[in-house]
């Protein structure tokens, strides 16, 4: 039997993503976030909820733009500094000994050393509480050649991306294909 146990932010699986900005100054921000995901599919469009109090969401406000870098397994733990540091203290990127590249579509930078990125200019943004949801517009993505499947589309295996569980505040990695969407449900 089902027990309530209240309205709480748990999603499952929630992203443990990379939302690279510019500051005011120009300078390259990175910030992890799991209020996040695929919105709408035409135009392909991403949301991430953000707090106003953090260092990303004036960054987003300015330059009307975001990049999403998706971490790989062996990244964890930088991925998690970005989340705690704060690029008013400290240059993530430096201390997190990675590269920020800067995107030819969009004011944003994107981590260089995760294997995917999703270039984004802003479309809308709604507060949502003590969150404001930014809509992105996907640009662009760029992914390295060494996650791509045969048809050129990024093999989740092979990204092996980081996924937050909200509830125990833990990250975890990918399991196993369960079957091809669209077509196990046909089966009798």
């Amino acid at each position: 039997m089902k027990q309530s146990i209240g309205a709480k932010p748990l999603a499952f699986p929630t992203p443990a993503w990379v939302v690279g900005t510019y500051d005011m100054n120009g300078k390259p921000n990175a910030m992890t976030v799991a209020w996040a995901g695929i919105c709408c599919s035409n135009p392909p469009c991403i949301s991430v909820s953000l707090r106003k109090a953090t260092y990303s969401y004036a960054g987003i406000v300015e330059n009307k733009a975001f990049t999403v870098s998706i971490p790989s397994e062996v990244f964890v733990r930088e991925a998690d500094y970005f989340g705690i540091a704060s690029r008013k203290d400290e240059n993530k990127f430096e201390c997190a000994s990675l590269t920020p590249v800067r995107s030819e579509l969009v004011p944003a930078p994107y981590v260089g050393e995760f294997p995917v990125v999703l270039e984004c200019k802003l479309l809308h943004s709604l507060e949502v509480g003590l969150h404001t949801m930014f809509v992105g517009e996907i640009m662009d993505i760029k992914a390295e050649e060494y996650v791509l499947d045969e048809n050129g589309n990024p093999d989740i295996e092979r990204i092996k991306p980081v996924i937050y569980g909200t509830g125990n505040k833990s990250y975890y990695s990918i399991g196993r294909n369960l079957g091809k969407a669209f077509y196990i449900g046909k089966m009798s």
